[in-house]
């Protein structure tokens, strides 16, 4: 009998150490010195807008939120009267938390693995950042003195030391992406590298391929895969319409609904417009690019011009207004025009001048610069 009860009192002991459901999460928090204030689950959406959940009351020092989740994401943890934000995973799972009501900095998340490995990360993070703010108090005399000074040698230096901790950071978050391939935390750090402004597209390609398909599957996993896929299309755009390169041929409806297409819009020098009704700067330049084919095209100037509008009635209404005579068209799908993707345009006015045979001579030219180019390309024939 005696070993029936020990074994039951194990049984119950192990089972209210996992007191969550196999599809099921509870958030534990403790923390003293505030009862009864309010504690909100929050999620910040693709906006960046902060999105209440759930909310609770503390009572004797601790609050609890229960729920189901269908994947890992992102949530934050709004304690009334507490400054600050807790960002934690929220996953199935039992999740306990520890908070300083007098610093929420230093809440301790775990019980999760991908909330262990977030407070292992963040932690590691913070040594560098705690380096990096004692450089900081160390040095910001020497180099306010160096900056009056004008003294190039020192400032460089101490540039150069502060950014080892730049390299530190990006150091930290690689060695981790490469050997955590099943934690959620490096699917974020990836996404992060993605609006970095110096993208290694080759190196964000290889982490996100060597992910776990559980993570590839998730909110942030899909969102990778859609930049990536678009980035490559970019470069391949840009690769086959650079300086010296054929231009792809492409149709499309102009505002009667005809069909016209660059190959039977081609002249002697040919320019490739892309403008919309509501870009401004597109509409201040129309003036200039009226001018020069009014002046040239007699001697064989031609130009077509591709519109990013999606209001047909609008980009008909500037067609006539701004007096653009030449060929004009447009799938009228905004940015997503089919002809901009082909040849990677990503802002607008954007041109391509071309010869004779459709080889792209310049791209962007304009005002006196194109006028000149273009009156060099005809004086020579």
């Amino acid at each position: 009998m005696k070993q029936l009860f020990l074994m039951l009192t194990i049984f119950t002991i192990l089972f209210s150490c996992n007191k969550a459901g196999e599809n099921e999460y509870i958030v534990t928090g403790t923390i003293n010195g505030i009862d009864g204030k309010t504690v909100i689950l929050e999620k910040q959406d693709e906006t960046g807008q902060i999105t209440p959940i759930d909310t609770v009351k503390i009572e004797s020092g601790k609050f609890t939120f229960k729920g189901t989740a269908k994947e890992p994401e992102m949530y934050l943890i709004q304690v009334e009267a507490v400054q600050g934000k807790i960002p934690f995973i929220l996953e199935n799972g039992d999740i306990e938390m520890t908070v300083n009501k007098d610093s929420i900095n230093i809440a301790k998340v775990s019980g999760t693995y991908n909330n262990d490995e977030l407070t292992s990360y963040k932690e590691a993070g913070m040594k560098i950042q705690k380096k990096m703010m004692k450089f900081q108090q160390d040095n910001t005399a020497k180099m306010n003195e160096a900056q009056q000074k004008k003294d190039t040698v020192v400032m460089n230096r101490l540039r150069e030391e502060y950014g080892a901790f730049e390299r530190e950071f990006i150091k930290q978050s690689d060695d981790y992406v490469a050997t955590h391939t099943k934690s959620f935390i490096a699917t974020l750090i990836i996404q992060g590298m993605l609006n970095s402004m110096n993208l290694d597209l080759k190196k964000v390609t290889k982490y996100y391929n060597a992910l776990d398909q559980s993570l590839k599957d998730t909110k942030p996993g899909k969102s990778i895969k859609t930049k990536l896929d678009q980035l490559g299309a970019l470069i391949s755009a840009k690769s086959g319409t650079e300086i010296g390169s054929i231009a792809p041929d492409f149709s499309a409806p102009n505002p009667e609904g005809k069909i016209i297409s660059l190959k039977e819009s081609l002249g002697k020098v040919t320019l490739i417009d892309f403008w919309a009704s509501w870009c401004g700067p597109c509409r201040a330049e129309n003036p200039n690019v009226v001018a020069l084919y009014n002046e040239f095209h007699a001697k064989g100037f031609n130009i077509i011009g591709v519109s990013l509008d999606k209001d047909a009635a609008k980009w008909k209404e500037a067609i006539s207004k701004d007096k653009l005579t030449w060929n004009q068209i447009s799938n009228l799908k905004f940015w997503e025009e089919p002809i901009a993707v082909t040849f990677g345009v990503q802002s607008i006015p954007a041109t391509y001048l071309l010869d004779a045979s459709g080889k792209i001579i310049a791209k962007d030219l304009r005002g006196a610069d194109l006028r000149n180019k273009i009156s060099s390309l005809l004086d020579a024939k």
